[in-house]
């Protein structure tokens, strides 16, 4: 059932987005080479707990973490480990939290120092596809509308969008209904309404869309092992334009942060 959420709901995810912003914002700016994503993890989930939410990630299906750590051609998924950055990597960082029984769900792609021309205008793609994805996000459009917004954006510049993937929505589950694909055709799928609380996340390749799931059964990595770009904001639903719930305004206007 795709039940819009209440005036007291949507503030517990608000306070569930405010906090997984500022905990990207956090991983931020410890961002760099010569540091370990297990590193990066741990500052997290103790940003996390500091501020009374536990990580939703960690135990989840099993999942050992605080945070999704995805590095170059791991899409998403991935598990934080010694894993030593390098400059000129790029790695995904997707947090969650739980607090007061709602979900937070964010994620972020950062540079590691500096990134050749290619990988960044895959960042700036994919994040702009995201920005086009939540325009759809409007009360009485469709799931569809989103999807054929971010693949039509991200396809234009000769970039591929993963299938196998999609955001969701958010509330006391961490993944409710609807699902929600980065592709798609317009006046199709699930119908928004006003309320409805959703996560919109492109998962953008270099190269191609194939992508296969690795020994550890999560991290998914791209087929061809090019680069793979992964951003996430959760929104509102509205009649004229959806509200976010989650920012990446910590992030961009932290002149410690390279993003």
């Amino acid at each position: 059932m795709l039940r819009p959420k209440t005036a007291e709901e949507i503030e517990l995810l608000r306070w569930n987005g405010d906090l997984v912003s500022r905990t990207l914002a956090e991983v931020g700016k410890a961002v760099a080479p010569g540091v370990t994503t297990l590193e990066l993890n741990n500052l997290a989930e103790t940003f996390i707990r500091d501020h009374g939410a536990v990580p939703s990630f960690k135990g989840f299906e099993g999942f050992p973490a605080a945070l999704c750590m995805s590095v170059n051609d791991v899409v998403v998924h991935g598990f934080p480990s010694d894993y030593v950055l390098k400059e000129g990597d790029i790695v995904s960082v997707d947090c969650g939290t739980f607090y007061k029984g709602y979900n937070g769900d964010s994620a972020y792609t950062f540079p590691v120092g500096e990134v050749d021309e290619e990988t960044r205008r895959l960042l700036d793609v994919t994040k702009a596809s995201l920005y086009k994805g939540i325009e759809a996000a409007v009360a009485g459009c469709r799931t569809g509308d989103i999807g054929h917004a971010v693949q039509s954006y991200a396809e234009s510049f000769g970039f591929s969008v993963v299938r196998e993937l999609e955001g969701h929505g958010i509330g006391r589950e961490m993944h409710e209904a609807p699902g929600v694909p980065n592709y798609g055709r317009r006046g199709h799928g699930a119908r928004l309404t006003d309320g409805m609380t959703i996560c919109i996340e492109p998962m953008i390749c270099a190269g191609g869309r194939g992508v296969y799931v690795a020994r550890d059964k999560w991290a998914v990595h791209t087929a061809d092992h090019k680069n793979a770009a992964h951003y996430e904001l959760t929104v509102v639903v509205r009649k004229g334009k959806a509200e976010q719930l989650s920012t990446f305004d910590y992030i961009e206007k932290n002149s410690m942060i390279k993003f």
